[in-house]
């Protein structure tokens, strides 16, 4: 609910306070008084487009805060947190400025927005019904969603059966692309395949090879040495000379009184050494003692195994593994066929389930566009329109999350007249009031929306204006609706009234707003039913119409 309007500077409003009510609050006042000044400072506000130039002359900016308060739950909450702006304990407060060279900057609870944010919140916040009204209820978009909204629809099934649907058909469309990817190099895969089988290498492989290859290659140059090592270790050697003098040193040993001991200890422990270096050396010899042919065959197979590791791009351990992933890439190919059948099954149950769900929302509005059409009938007469035919069509659309129906409100001004779309069949005055019958008809209970009416009652008066009063009061039970009206049969209606008034200064004119009390009331109506000259009988027609 909209709670205060604050204008400074803005066309011909030097400054204005306004505080607003839930019920119907009517503005009256002479034309050319400034009562769209109202309207269009509120709607710059709120983000919607306007006038170019706004700001009053000789000021150097045009400022407006609008203050409304927010029930919990209110939609303006997702809007608020998806742009990171805190909540002021059920208050929202716009702020938006307008500088004399076209800038405009906007503050929600004191947060810089863009316009954008602003439009948002606003969609959320207020609804606008004129002659010029191609906001809300004359746009065909909207149409869809209003019969939704008078039906109590539930499209939550749809839009369920829709994504699962949508999910289904990507599903498959990539399992298409990657088969397609995989079959284009089936060829290629085989191949490779075929040629890692055939080498089948190892993790390792590859360094160990090139550590025989280069020792092989070497084991020539030093063998020669080794075998010298190993005669000189040997019997005839130095193991020899150790067993001849251990031999020696024993049958001295008697009588030397024990000083051969030691030595013949520590002779016994080289012999022991030697005999270990002998087998060592001996072992080297037979692991350098090799066939030719081996070193060619070991040189191939690590040629091999480098040569497949460039042809891949990857290292040579790595190449077990990779000849895993394209087993793998081949057994998907290969399996390719049964997914696909797969995923093409559960493509069609998910067009089948959008297609049950999408049928039965569809005839949910089928029935709901009869009793809205029927609502519409009744709505109508009163507003001396009861020759006029209001036609909700359906057509088929394109399937979607809401379903797969193009909703159209059309009019017939006169039976047997063709019907068209409102804001180009109806005049001003029959527009207005097909949208208020509409409004009526399409709101059920509180949305948490302020209704703006800017003239609707445009044309009529008499007991078709009294109708129109009706109707704008019975919106305004359990919300709250703004009007900007000429008919004194509305203001009549109103909880709460004000009054446009021009004033003249010294150098300029300037709008304001007056709140009206119960006998600036009467005086005010009495005005709109008689003119310029009060007369008793204008106030007791006034307080008649006031009565209700």
């Amino acid at each position: 609910m909209l709670r205060t309007l604050e204008i400074r500077d803005m066309l011909i409003i030097d400054r204005l306070d306004l505080a607003f009510q839930p019920g119907l609050n009517v503005l009256t006042g002479e034309t050319g008084a400034g009562k769209s000044i109202l309207l269009d400072s509120l709607g710059f506000v709120l983000g919607w487009r306007g006038r170019a130039e706004l700001v009053r002359s000789g000021a150097d900016q045009g400022e407006v805060t609008a203050v409304f308060d927010l029930p919990p739950g209110h939609a303006c909450e997702e809007v608020l947190d998806e742009a990171g702006i805190s909540g002021e304990d059920g208050e929202l407060i716009l702020r938006r400025v307008n500088s004399r060279d076209g800038r405009k900057t906007a503050w929600v609870n004191g947060t810089r927005v863009t316009g954008e944010v602003l439009r948002q919140l606003s969609d959320r916040l207020v609804e606008l019904h004129g002659q010029h009204d191609d906001r809300g209820l004359l746009n065909p978009r909207g149409h869809r969603a209003l019969l939704d909204a008078f039906a109590g629809a539930d499209t939550g099934a749809v839009r369920t059966a829709w994504r699962a649907r949508r999910d289904a058909e990507n599903r498959l469309a990539a399992a298409r692309e990657a088969a397609e990817a995989l079959r284009a190099e089936e060829e290629f895969l085989r191949h490779a395949v075929g040629e890692l089988d055939d080498l089948d290498p190892k993790p390792g492989e590859e360094e160990e090879l090139d550590t025989r290859r280069r020792l092989m290659q070497s084991s020539e140059r030093i063998r020669e040495d080794i075998a010298r090592a190993h005669a000189a270790l040997g019997p005839d050697g130095a193991e020899g000379t150790v067993g001849d003098a251990m031999r020696w040193l024993d049958g001295a040993a008697e009588g030397a009184e024990g000083r051969l001991d030691a030595p013949l200890e520590a002779l016994g422990r080289a012999l022991e050494a030697l005999a270990e270096a002998e087998q060592g050396v001996a072992d080297c010899i037979e692991a350098l003692d090799f066939d030719p042919g081996a070193l060619e065959r070991i040189e191939e197979r690590l040629f091999a195994i480098r040569g497949l590791a460039r042809k891949h791009n990857v290292l040579p351990d790595a190449l077990a593994d990779f000849a895993g992933e394209l087993r793998g890439r081949l057994e998907a190919l290969d399996a390719s066929d049964e997914d696909l059948k797969r995923l093409e099954q559960e493509a069609r149950e998910a067009e089948a389930a959008y297609g049950t769900a999408a049928e039965a929302l569809s005839a949910e509005r089928a029935g709901a566009a009869r009793q809205l059409e029927t609502a519409m009938a009744e709505e109508l007469a009163p507003l001396k329109m009861e020759r006029a035919v209001f036609t909700v069509e359906m057509a088929e659309a394109e399937p979607g999350p809401e379903g797969r129906d193009a909703v159209t409100f059309t009019v017939a001004t006169n039976p047997g007249a063709p019907a068209g779309p409102l804001n180009r069949i109806a005049s001003g005055g029959e527009l207005s009031r097909f949208l208020l019958a509409l409004k009526v008809c399409l709101t059920g209970g509180a949305q948490g929306l302020t209704m703006i009416f800017d003239e609707i009652d445009r044309g009529v008066g008499g007991a078709t204006a009294a109708a129109v009063g009706r109707r704008l009061a019975r919106l305004a039970e359990d919300g709250q609706v703004l009007v900007v009206t000429h008919s004194p049969q509305v203001a009549a209606l109103g909880g709460h009234h004000w009054r446009v008034e021009k004033r003249q200064t010294d150098d300029a004119t300037l709008s304001t707003v007056v709140p009206l009390d119960a006998g600036a009331r009467v005086d005010e109506i009495a005005r709109m039913l008689s003119g310029d000259t009060l007369t008793d009988a204008a106030r007791e027609a006034a307080r008649a119409l006031m009565a209700g």
